[in-house]
């Protein structure tokens, strides 16, 4: 007698839990993302497209504007340097204490933001060593931009080296090795096969940098001062905006930082989708 019994493949699941799970999904990104989306966009046109303008041309608003796109293009270019340099280490070379480094880099995912900045402030304020003799020279870092810079920095450099470790560990030391062999300089190997390789790893590590240096708030709320005008940054100066019921310039800030985000968001999908071959063999779509 044969067993006629059907048995279903483990990992073919039922109709109704495909429906059960899409519908879950759909739900999630609905409430958690859409939605809130939709409130920041609807709230900042609620007087009219012309208020929520007017309300992004004033100096506070311009200084704002210009400060978070400054600290960007500060801290990304420094982090994707440091990112390439410590992925290139610590996949390149053996030594005792890769694992305990690997945490180090990690470390910024782990620690609060807020207590980021209390680190600065307690390092390069007024009243530590260091601080006191650089504004005495007249470079405060503390409630000036280097110490918002460094504080972005600090949050961020994480994400360009933790892009590259993986994809450069998969392609192992073969090529660089063969260049090297074959007479190549160590920085004509880096510039001809190394880079090439990671580009796209490199450039999705930058743009989520990017996103994140541009969207930081608790370290950099704690270095700044929240000088209005001087150092406060777009999310710093969306929650002062807020804090004093002022919602259509609040929200309309809060609308233009996330148009940035959407930006970033798109270049990076642009990108998957117009070099989908290259980024699969370097599996990063």
């Amino acid at each position: 007698m044969s067993d006629t019994t059907q048995f279903r493949p483990a990992t073919e699941e039922t109709p109704l839990a495909r429906l059960a799970l899409i519908g879950v999904t759909v739900l999630g990104v609905v409430v958690l993302v859409f939605a809130p989306l939709l409130v920041v966009f609807a709230e900042a046109t609620a007087k009219g497209v012309g208020a929520a303008v007017a309300s992004l041309g004033n100096r506070d608003a311009l200084s704002a504007i210009k400060l978070t796109l400054l600290i960007a293009a500060i801290s990304v270019p420094l982090n994707a340097a440091f990112g390439i340099a410590a992925a290139w280490f610590i996949t390149k070379f053996d030594f005792r204490g890769k694992a305990f480094l690997i945490t180090l880099i990690d470390l910024p995912f782990s620690v609060s933001p807020v207590v980021a900045g209390l680190c600065i402030v307690l390092m390069f304020g007024a009243n530590s060593l260091a601080g006191g003799w650089l504004v005495a020279q007249g470079f405060p870092i503390v409630f000036a931009l280097p110490g918002i810079a460094l504080a972005t920095m600090f949050v961020t450099f994480p994400f360009v080296a933790r892009e590259l470790i993986p994809v450069m560990v998969e392609q192992g030391r073969a090529e660089e090795e063969a260049a090297l062999t074959l007479g190549a300089s160590g920085l004509r190997t880096f510039w001809t096969v190394t880079l090439p390789n990671i580009r796209w790893a490199l450039l999705y590590g930058v743009l989520l940098c990017n996103a994140r240096a541009m969207g930081e708030f608790g370290a950099v709320a704690v270095v700044s001062g929240k000088i209005r005008g001087q150092t406060a940054t777009m999310p710093i100066t969306i929650e002062m905006l807020y804090n004093e019921y002022l919602s259509v310039a609040a929200f309309s800030m809060s609308a233009l930082l996330t148009a940035l985000a959407l930006l970033t968001l798109l270049l990076k999908t642009a990108l998957e989708i117009r070099h989908a071959d290259a980024l699969a063999a370097t599996h990063r779509h």
